[in-house]
């Protein structure tokens, strides 16, 4: 057997793993795989040929398969999945080896784990990957953090297999602790959101107006050539076209309607709901995702409860110009909460983000990419401390000249009893951020009232209580 040592190790040869370790080679890496599933090993064997990659099932050979110290990336589901892996590396680890987790962990578990291993001389970074198995053969998004100098180890591994856009690599070091896996977790609360406000177009079209699977496909293929230039509405128009083998009909059409979720999305409703960032439109994606769940419940509605008896009326052309002007609004909104969410995160537990960086590392590889990241990274590098993308001016014009669409929509949808939390959730907060005064003084003065939780006032400084029964 070869005595070879390989520069970098993964565990966890899955799919995505695999196609990593295919990408690393390619890039001039040796790269060493582990996995208890001999099948999974098999796999990798015979998709290797030919590439300075090893794989095995037994944890002490691929060890010894790596140099020292030692770099190894763990591609395995979040949680206690991620624990065990480590429990079994530990005893073998030695000072100044590197994990590193490019799952989705939550940051809290990262921010234990680093504490737990730092203690064993051991460091960990958490870093997020997206792009699924396509990004991770051709070049994922990859957003690193923690210790400085673990990521300048494997710096020039990530820059190789990373996307590129313009010739810049799609990963940038984000900041200390569980930055990375943070940034990763808002990224795919926006994926929430945005692919519920698409899949909201798709219902407006398809159960609103009746428009069949090539129209749809059709549509969805001119808007993002016309505005958007993004990955998910891109995959939406070769949906529409996909044949089932099974039956001969359009695949999506055989689709239950029932959509999973990992739990990123519901992290990220949480955690800004923690940190008092509003973003509706992820929790309005999270909840339509639950209520879909209740496939047999909403069957039974359907059937006992009357909804709207409106009809659509109105030009088909127009209506699709309006919701396309309206989906860019949207999209916009939903962008604008998640870089809200990195910036009071980055406060709070002191990450220092760069979001330009974070804005251009998200242009190409990952799941979010469209053309108005580039926009977004040119308003985070001409005003680092901007406290909205609503205050930049041209992505702030773009959605007040969208708005009126927006608004259409909104009320279409209401009419025709068609649900569209997320453009609903999308307009509230827009009007909710522009708005100098909001009915909230009610909800101070009832709280004062029944628990006695004070209010402040307009006109004099200090904290007030009024006995309002007394008066």
């Amino acid at each position: 057997m070869s005595q070879q040592k390989y520069e970098i190790g993964l565990v966890g040869l899955g799919v995505i793993g695999r196609n990593l370790m295919l990408n690393m080679a390619d890039h001039g890496y040796a790269v060493a795989g582990f996995d208890k599933d001999p099948a999974k090993v098999k796999s990798l064997a015979a998709e290797s040929a030919g590439r300075n990659i090893r794989g095995t099932k037994n944890i002490e050979e691929y060890l010894n398969l790596l140099k020292s110290p030692r770099s190894i990336i763990m591609l395995i589901p979040a949680g206690p999945p991620v624990d065990d892996v480590i429990r079994d590396l530990l005893p073998y680890l030695k000072a100044d080896d590197i994990l590193i987790d490019c799952g989705n962990s939550h940051f809290t578990d990262t921010n234990l784990r680093q504490k737990t291993l730092t203690r064993a001389g051991i460091r960990l970074l958490g870093v997020g990957v997206s792009g699924g198995e396509h990004g991770a053969r051709h070049g994922p998004s990859i957003m690193p953090g923690g210790q400085p100098e673990a990521y300048e180890r494997v710096r020039p591994l990530f820059e190789a297999v990373a996307a590129r856009v313009r010739e810049e690599p799609c990963v940038a070091y984000l900041g200390p602790g569980s930055a990375g896996h943070f940034v990763k977790m808002v990224h795919n609360g926006i994926e929430y959101g945005l692919m519920e406000l698409i899949a909201e177009t798709y219902d407006l079209m398809k159960r609103g107006m009746g428009l069949n699977d090539d129209e749809l496909a059709e549509i969805y293929e001119r808007w993002n050539e016309h505005i958007f230039h993004s990955y998910l509405l891109e995959i939406t128009g070769h949906i529409f076209r996909h044949v089932d083998e099974k039956t001969g009909k359009r695949l999506i059409d055989v689709i239950l309607d029932e959509a999973r979720q990992m739990g990123t999305g519901k992290w990220t409703s949480q955690t800004a709901m923690d940190l008092q960032v509003p973003v509706p439109v992820v929790d309005a994606a999270v909840s339509t995702r639950d209520i879909s769940g209740y496939r047999a419940e909403r069957e039974a509605a359907s059937r006992a409860l009357t909804g709207s008896s409106v009809a659509f009326q109105g030009k088909r052309e127009i209506f699709i110009g309006r919701l396309e002007r309206a989906l860019q609004a949207a999209f916009i909104i939903t962008y604008a909460q998640g870089m809200a969410i990195l910036r009071k995160a980055s406060d709070t537990y002191g990450y220092n983000l760069n979001l330009a960086d974070v804005a251009r590392i998200w242009r190409g590889g990952c799941i979010i990419r469209a053309a108005v990241l580039e926009d977004i990274r040119a308003s985070y590098q001409n005003s680092p401390n901007l406290p909205n993308l609503f205050m930049d001016p041209r992505l702030g014009k773009q959605v007040v000249v969208c708005q009126h669409d927006l608004r259409r929509i909104v009320c279409s949808a209401a009419n025709l009893g068609i649900p569209a939390s997320g453009m609903m959730a999308a307009l509230a907060y827009f009007d909710s951020y522009r708005s100098a005064w909001m009915p909230t003084s009610l909800i101070q003065a009832q709280r004062d009232y029944f628990g006695a939780h004070t209010y402040e006032r307009v006109d004099e400084k200090g904290v007030f209580h009024t006995k309002w029964e007394e008066a």
